[in-house]
């Protein structure tokens, strides 16, 4: 495991502000992003899922978080690119190991649904939704593309997550809980 960057503790700060200031929006789902992003990291965790994904869980869509665009911005027809948006903000501080699946969920998304037959007609309203404005499903060329990517399968595995994480009065532990796990992917300081 990498390093903690003790020379900047402000980021796990920032991080755990911005959750407690934002986290009780809704983005088209039955849960918040807190409540959300706290199911898929502690269904990752229960299935024995490797720390560096537990994280990404967790911070999977930051990038909401750091938006003023509104809850219902799918409803108006907007994509905010949450996913590149939040990878970006994490890239600067984070490890590739979770910044990359955050990245890459989205791109998941479409890829399962050009994959498996069934995964479409699994997907939530506010899923569909969304996956119309990221692209649709991927084609046979993006398909092959996306399985070549290095974190192709642990951006699946956090896809997987993602759909699952949207369960109504789920108990989770909350978002401290896993301060000390997020903190141990900062980047070392060059």
């Amino acid at each position: 495991m990498p390093l903690v960057d003790t020379s900047n503790p402000r980021i796990v700060d920032e991080i755990m502000g911005n959750f407690a200031a934002r986290g009780g929006r809704h983005y088209g789902e039955q849960v918040t992003e807190l409540q959300h992003a706290l199911q898929c990291a502690t269904f990752a965790q229960r299935n024995g899922e490797s720390p560096n994904l537990v994280a990404a869980c967790l911070l999977h869509d930051y990038g909401h978080l750091l938006h003023d665009l509104g809850e219902d911005i799918a409803d108006k027809g907007v994509d905010a690119r949450h996913e590149e948006v939040g990878a970006n903000w994490l890239k600067r501080h984070f490890v590739e190991e979770v910044v990359e699946p955050v990245r890459l969920h989205v791109a998941a998304k479409r890829y399962l649904c050009w994959k498996e037959a069934d995964y479409l007609a699994g997907l939530s309203e506010a899923s569909l939704l969304s996956l119309k404005l990221q692209g649709g499903p991927m084609n046979d060329e993006e398909g092959r593309e996306f399985e070549a990517l290095p974190h192709c399968d642990a951006a699946v595995r956090l896809r997987r997550y993602d759909d699952m994480g949207k369960v109504t009065d789920m108990e989770t532990p909350a978002v401290t809980e896993f301060r000390t796990l997020i903190e141990s992917f900062v980047r070392k300081s060059d």
